[in-house]
């Protein structure tokens, strides 16, 4: 076998249905959706309506959530066929092994695990920040050494609330996905109580003078609007990644992803009709706009009844993304690229995979100071979007691949759009976030063909 044949080789397509056998198959579409609007809707709900508002697109951002929406839909068209087709654990890596080899698998899975791991690292520090202000509510604070990444100089040794929820999560999902899916749907239903709340309340206090001028920033405002909110809606894709743990994955994984992505675009457009309309788009450029809107309404009760909802919305995103990239990590290490240990299954659960993870996470949201860090999972993410869309040219040439599930429609054209799109959003990116990706996927090849090369199935 050549080089490139070794490189390029593919799994036995069969062998691949199977692998996943051990697995129990427990969740349902209400539950898919309650994964993916845990993961889609987080604190960016609260924050971004307002600051783009403010500085890119004036009243328009309703405009631009919805453009957005449509760019995101293509590609959650292209992963909901893919999903629906072969409904294996790894999302994007393992629909990239089938269809492209190998080392393009392990491409968008190094990609995966970059992005799913830094985003929830990132977001466990943000929770211990919120935490910390509704305890400062009640006058109570956390000793300095454990409030922050390990810093001597500012006397922070270790954020002790981002490791204890980071692992407080990973001892929630070794329970079992029907414990954790209960917990994860009412943490979901108190988000979207409070978001609710806000919306209701906030309707009472619109003024339709708010709205003038609409294009403030003109047509290009909303353009730039859409490719900042863009990632508002990251997260779906996780949903894909629970494949071999549905029932009825044909159907119920395409409406699991779709569903997400319409519930989404809902709230967020109407969190931007409301915002928008209560307060002057020029007041908005704020850590907290709703909040802030909130107050000038005079409703500062409702202002720390938000905060719940951030903290809600933080908590159900790393449920997500800690549950998608155990699953990641199994599924590599299920083809040999990864140690096989870490494709082990014990009591219906990858639970090495998922304590691996959880541990990592931990670590990184205690120590690590992960801010210049986080528009890595931007291109992480692109990049997986980018091999999904353009893969289901190859997968529908696939003799054995064809069934009865989701079709994207407008076939060729859609797939392509969409790989365009990723491209032109990838082009968006700082020269700092690809040298830092080019050091990440330096270390990936290096562990690819150090160990994965030589003993991948």
């Amino acid at each position: 076998m050549t080089l490139w044949q070794k490189l390029a080789a593919k799994p036995d397509l069969q062998q691949t249905l199977r692998a996943d056998h051990r697995l129990a198959r427990t969740l349902t579409t209400r539950d898919l959706i309650a994964l993916g609007i845990g993961a889609v809707i987080g604190t960016g709900i609260f924050i971004l309506p307002g600051t783009v508002a403010a500085t890119t697109s004036g009243p328009g951002i309703m405009l631009a959530f919805v453009l957005a929406a449509i760019v995101c839909s293509l590609a959650a068209m292209c992963y909901a066929e893919f999903a629906s087709t072969l409904p294996v654990a790894g999302s994007a890596y393992a629909y990239g092994n089938v269809v492209f080899g190998q080392i393009f698998g392990w491409i968008i899975g190094w990609a995966l695990i970059l992005e799913y791991m830094l985003a929830v690292a990132a977001v466990s520090t943000s929770f211990a920040a919120y935490f910390a202000s509704l305890l400062a509510g009640f006058h109570l604070r956390l000793p300095q050494a454990l409030s922050g990444a390990f810093d001597p100089a500012q006397g922070t040794y270790v954020n002790l609330v981002a490791v204890l929820v980071v692992l407080l999560i990973g001892l929630m999902l070794s329970r079992g996905m029907q414990t954790s899916m209960a917990v994860n749907r009412a943490m979901v239903a108190v988000k979207l109580l409070i978001i609710g709340v806000f919306i209701v309340v906030g309707l009472f206090y619109v003024q339709p003078a708010n709205w003038h001028p609409f294009l403030p920033f003109g047509a290009k405002g909303v353009l730039a609007g859409a490719s900042l909110v863009f990632f508002a809606y990251l997260g779906f894709d996780a949903v894909s990644a629970s494949a071999p743990e549905v029932k009825n994955p044909q159907k119920t994984l395409p409406r699991g992803i779709i569903g997400t992505l319409i519930i989404a675009t809902v709230l967020y457009v109407a969190v931007a009709i409301v915002l928008t309309g209560m307060v002057h788009y020029t007041r908005l450029d704020v850590a907290d706009p709703v909040a802030f809107a909130l107050t000038a309404i005079h409703h500062r009760g409702l202002a720390g009844f938000i905060s719940l909802g951030a903290l809600a919305g933080m908590f159900t995103m790393m449920v997500t993304m800690i549950y998608s990239s155990s699953r990641l990590v199994y599924a590599i290490g299920r083809d040999g690229l990864l140690p096989t240990w870490f494709g082990a299954v014990r009591h219906q659960l990858p639970e090495n995979a998922l304590w691996t993870v959880t541990i990592v996470i931990a670590i990184m949201g205690g120590l690590v100071p992960l801010t210049a860090l986080v528009n890595l999972v931007n291109i992480g993410t692109l990049i997986a979007f980018a091999f999904v869309s353009i893969g289901i040219i190859p997968l529908r040439r696939h003799p054995e691949l064809q069934n009865d599930g989701f079709k994207v429609p407008g076939y060729p054209v859609v797939p392509v759009l969409s790989f365009l799109f990723c491209l032109l959003l990838m082009s968006q990116l700082g020269a700092t976030t690809w040298l830092m990706s080019l050091v990440w996927f330096g270390i990936g090849m290096v562990i690819y063909f150090g160990y994965g090369f030589w003993h991948g199935k």
